[in-house]
């Protein structure tokens, strides 16, 4: 057997909203969408699934809390990635920085207050 992809999924509830962020402000690929309840999002040659539900996501103010993260994208550029977010309109939690662990990373939250990493090996 051979795994070929790995999509994780973030529950919303707004679908509509949160294919507009990441397609708009993220600039991502609606991969597919099944009727009102289900999409995949593309990221270069990733994926991951968002599945609207009636109440939040109660690990978005876990996650929040514990400085943990739903996301992390691995990029190239991410400087010049934060400045064309930043550009339309999304808020950076935390802006570009350098890590201990020998990355340059940033942080935002999107529609429904899911964190996302977005980081470059230094």
């Amino acid at each position: 057997m051979k795994i070929t992809r790995i999509a994780a999924q973030l529950r919303t509830t707004d679908l509509d909203g949160s294919i507009r962020f990441y397609t708009e402000k993220l600039g991502m690929t609606l991969g597919f969408r099944y009727q009102d309840f289900y999409a995949g999002i593309e990221a270069g040659d990733q994926a991951f699934h968002l599945k609207r539900v009636d109440a939040t996501d109660p690990s978005i103010a876990d996650v929040r809390g514990g400085g943990h993260f739903h996301l992390y994208f691995e990029t190239d550029g991410v400087a010049a990635l934060a400045a064309s977010f930043e550009q339309r309109g999304v808020r950076l939690v935390e802006g570009v920085h350098e890590t201990a662990w020998q990355t340059r990373e940033f942080v935002v939250e999107d529609d429904q207050g899911h964190t996302l990493y977005f980081g470059q090996a230094l």
